[in-house]
């Protein structure tokens, strides 16, 4: 081989390497582009759940004190509820009853 069919054949074999490597590079940025955008969409996911975390949150703690308010309503209530059922079984109830008919009745002018 004369020196110019060597300097012509190494030549082509730099640019064949050059194209190879400018193939290569175009490969990496793409897959670097694509891992940007698969964690840009990964992460605007995480926030859409930490989101929707911190709205469970806090209707969690609206739940926690609507209970709570629920109970001491309950609480406030529970002694009234014991006297009626005491009197129940006493039968103030039906003598309290029996004893206010003639009242209502002088009122609505039924007498």
């Amino acid at each position: 081989m004369a020196p110019a069919d060597i300097d012509a054949s190494v030549h082509r074999q730099l640019g064949e390497l050059v194209a190879g490597m400018r193939g290569l590079q175009d490969s990496i940025k793409r897959l670097e582009d694509g891992a940007t955008r698969a964690e840009d969409k990964a992460a605007a996911s995480r926030a859409g759940v930490h989101s929707r975390m911190d709205q469970l949150v806090d209707r969690v703690g609206d739940v926690e004190a609507s209970v709570t308010s629920i109970g001491a309503d309950v609480a406030e209530m529970k002694p009234v509820t014991d006297d009626v059922k005491r009197w129940k079984l006493m039968g103030i109830g039906v003598r309290f009853a029996e004893a206010i008919r003639p009242i209502v009745f002088v009122i609505i002018g039924k007498v």
